[in-house]
């Protein structure tokens, strides 16, 4: 589609100026604005299999090195305690934040006691959707991610998966008994890897609606430059020629029609019909917030969102725990938004969650949305994005939440070029570790 290439070209370009790292030199990232609602996004960068699409900080699991990373984690968190902030919710994101689950309950039963929590979120992996960890879980996360990507066991073996987080079937089964634990049940699926087929794209969706879950996320298949050969020797060559046609396949499949199996909560993640998930409160849909715009972030690799300024933490474990033990916390790059990308931030963040709303738009920025970003809104309107434009907001059609998942595929493959510039700091054994095997990215 002619339209996705010029709008994923402009994505490119504006990430490729904003999120131009430069040295962070301060101790401590900025305190609190006053009445602001935060959450808390932690870093757990450990993993026992190293997938070739992710460009996270993550290492693969050690204990003698994990332990004392939580350790840290915990001190670094009541340093923005001493700053003033006040959470009320908490994103667990890696990695594999469930790796030592001990570990991570002592960490966010710390927190409950620390600060105003009222939901957590983490990711885990499918070998940890068993009694035992379920057990810790319940009542301490509300929110839990697992991350599937596929149930086809071709795929699954493609990705290193299939023998440590088992089969598709078996992975289903474990859905079906974790889904009571928590308030939601997340699956994180991938789609349009260059090998999936429309069939194994439909099955997917069909065994996404009779697994259990409260809630599936279908997010698409995108690259970095850290992972980009990985992914083409395990994966194959990208196909974004038919990235829409498989949205529109699988939007249609959960969320269409009047006994539709789920309903749109962001342009990629759909919420159980029938069951009200907005009683869960503010619990964050993914690892960028969605309700919460600004956010501080703990851990190596974790990348922080304030006051217009995008903080990265070091992605070298040993600095991670020299500058915390030192008191201060290990900022090693940021880069400062301009109020026109703070604009276009807001705009594809609204966009995301399928609807902005302009007279807030208005009253945040002293200007209106068409003024403001007059080509943004002259290419959606002229590529019939808008469902509703008028005085109060605007909403999204089909081929307008797919330009949405545009913005926000290449705004997160920005966001990971700015994890390899933080990531091309590393020497040594720790940059050897970067896909586990020994090889540099």
């Amino acid at each position: 589609m002619l339209s996705e290439r010029m709008l994923t070209s402009v994505i490119k370009t504006m990430t490729k100026h904003e999120l131009k790292m430069e040295p962070a030199h301060e101790w401590a990232l900025p305190g609190p604005k006053p009445g602001m609602h935060y959450m808390l996004y932690m870093h757990i960068p450990f993993c026992q299999r190293l997938c070739p699409y992710c460009s996270f900080n993550r290492y693969p699991f050690r204990e003698e090195i994990a332990r004392p990373y939580f350790k840290n984690l915990r001190r670094e968190m009541l340093m923005l305690k001493d700053l003033g902030y006040d959470f009320e919710s908490i994103y667990c994101g890696g990695g594999t934040p469930t790796i030592m689950i001990d570990e991570l309950c002592e960490t966010l039963d710390l927190a409950r006691d620390t600060f105003s929590i009222k939901e957590v979120s983490s990711e885990t992996n499918p070998n940890h959707l068993t009694r035992p960890y379920l057990e810790k879980l319940k009542g301490r996360v509300q929110r839990l991610s697992v991350g599937v990507q596929s149930f086809n066991n071709d795929l699954l073996r493609q990705m290193d998966r299939y023998e440590k987080y088992g089969s598709g079937e078996e992975i289903f089964e474990r859905i079906g008994e974790a889904a009571p634990y928590f308030d939601i049940l997340n699956v994180d699926m991938i789609f349009n890897f260059p090998s999936q087929t429309e069939d194994v794209l439909m099955r997917d969706v069909e065994l996404i609606k009779q697994c259990g879950c409260q809630q599936t996320t279908f997010s698409p298949l995108y690259f970095s430059r850290a992972t980009t050969k990985k992914m083409l020797d395990t994966l194959g060559q990208p196909a974004y020629a038919r990235e829409y046609e498989y949205y529109k396949m699988l939007d249609a499949t959960l969320a269409e029609g009047p006994n539709a199996p789920f309903e749109r909560r962001t342009v990629w993640t759909f919420n159980r019909a029938g069951q009200d998930l907005h009683a869960c409160g503010e619990v964050p849909v993914d690892e960028f917030g969605v309700t919460y715009e600004e956010y501080p972030a703990i851990g190596s690799g974790a990348v922080t969102h304030l006051n217009g300024t995008i903080y990265v933490n070091t992605f070298s474990l040993a600095e991670y725990n020299e500058a915390i033990e030192g008191g201060r916390m290990s900022l090693m790059g940021k880069t400062k938004m301009s109020k026109r990308d703070l604009m276009r931030y807001r705009f594809m963040q609204d966009l995301y969650s399928l609807r902005l709303d302009k007279q807030r738009f208005k009253r945040d920025f002293g200007v209106s949305v068409e003024r403001g970003l007059p080509v943004e809104m002259a290419f959606m309107r002229a590529n019939g994005a808008f469902a509703t434009d008028n005085s109060e907001e605007l909403t999204l059609t089909t081929r307008g939440r797919y330009y949405a998942l545009v913005m926000q595929r290449q705004f997160l493959s920005g966001l990971n070029e700015l994890r390899d510039q933080a990531r091309a700091a590393l020497s040594g054994s720790e940059r050897e570790l970067l896909f586990g095997d020994g090889t540099p990215a």
